[in-house]
């Protein structure tokens, strides 16, 4: 039995279409050595939305591309194919039917998921059995949820007692505001490496205030709750 991809590009370029006919579907695909490069934008868009993954420094001689999730070029990763003469789009294993080429053979994804994020791989076909390489990502935002900021105590005495606060997100990046601008660390003010923990060791009075953590993406901005530090003096 054949696969579907193997028959569509029999006639463009046999041996890659033989090779995707005969070796099991875990094998990686033997593609020539990649004898140009080629580039796409790395790009984002909200979850829901449709993005594209547009080919920049596209050979002019592309008889067609090739388009994989990951980075191994593996048949099992294969998206779909798109014939530059034919205009035929063929989806691979890996398609998830949302996916379809524009006519310059950019890969276009409609009503994006969680899921559709991560690396790329864009292959051109080129004469002589040629080809051209390209790579990039993709990133899904979605509308973030607030936050949430506890304290270890916030009743404290000046130079006695220290502080922990924890910021509890789904999101990597965090950022700190006190009496609602930008946080400073310095000698006893210190953030934890992935800037989800805030310390303050020892207090001193002039840390007493309002504390809040901050998440954004390229579509929305959260911030938690204050947590009201009171020091005694």
């Amino acid at each position: 039995m054949e696969f579907p991809v193997a028959s569509a590009l029999r006639g463009l370029v046999p041996w890659l279409g033989f090779l995707l006919a005969v070796f099991p579907s875990c094998l990686p695909i033997w593609i020539p050595p990649t004898t140009a490069q080629i580039a796409f934008f790395s790009t984002g868009a909200p979850k829901g939305q449709d993005a594209i993954l547009r080919i920049r420094n596209r050979p002019r001689d592309s008889k067609a591309f090739m388009w994989y999730k990951e980075t191994e070029k593996m048949y099992t990763n294969l998206i779909g194919v798109f014939t530059l003469s034919s205009g035929e789009y063929v989806r691979g294993p890996r398609s998830s039917g949302r996916e379809t080429a524009t006519l310059d053979g950019s890969l276009m994804i409609r009503n994006l998921t969680e899921s559709d994020e991560g690396i790329y791989i864009v292959i051109a076909l080129l004469p002589k059995y040629k080809t051209a390489i390209g790579i990039g990502s993709l990133s899904v935002y979605t509308q973030l949820s607030q936050p949430i900021l506890i304290a270890s105590n916030t009743t404290v005495t000046e130079n006695e007692d220290a502080v922990e606060m924890n910021c509890y997100s789904n999101m990597r990046s965090t950022y700190w505001l006190f009496n609602g601008t930008s946080l400073q660390e310095n000698r006893r003010v210190s953030l934890s490496q992935d800037k989800r923990t805030l310390t303050i060791n020892p207090v001193r009075r002039q840390d007493a205030g309002n504390y809040q953590c901050k998440i954004s993406n390229p579509i929305s901005s959260a911030e938690s709750e204050p947590v009201v530090l009171e020091v005694k003096y």
